[in-house]
């Protein structure tokens, strides 16, 4: 599929994921910022939100309310992970970020990393329908 925006908004209609027509949305909303489209895509993928590139996602308050709001979908998310590494705890995956004394996610750092995570992997999900985005993905 080539990368337009009728692309996008029409993977974002056909889709009965709630957390992928919000990544839609974002994309969506950055369109007209880039010359290159493609640039969407790797500058959040390449540099991950810690870098502060997706603007909604930079503070604790508005992290934890993604989170809180997708939570089951990224879930969902953080298990075909496990399932595809081979690593079965999330401090595998996230390595020394991961707060290990909170390992069921109740507080807010635990809470960001899932969100950033959820939203890197579900914009890499959506990179995967576009020929120009798979060398870079």
């Amino acid at each position: 599929m080539k990368l337009t925006l009728t692309n996008i908004k029409e993977l974002k209609r056909n889709s009965n994921s709630p957390l992928t027509k919000r990544v839609c949305n974002y994309v969506i909303g950055e369109w007209s910022d880039y010359s290159d489209k493609k640039t969407i895509f790797t500058d959040v993928l390449y540099h991950g939100c810690q870098s502060g590139i997706v603007g909604e996602l930079i503070y604790y308050t508005d992290t934890v309310k993604f989170y809180k709001q997708y939570r089951d979908e990224i879930n969902d998310l953080l298990y075909e992970t496990m399932s595809g590494t081979g690593l079965y705890s999330p401090s595998e995956i996230f390595g020394d970020k991961w707060d290990k004394e909170d390992p069921l996610a109740q507080d807010t750092y635990n809470q960001n990393l899932l969100a950033w995570f959820g939203f890197e992997e579900t914009l890499r999900n959506i990179a995967y329908h576009f020929e120009q985005l798979k060398k870079y993905i």
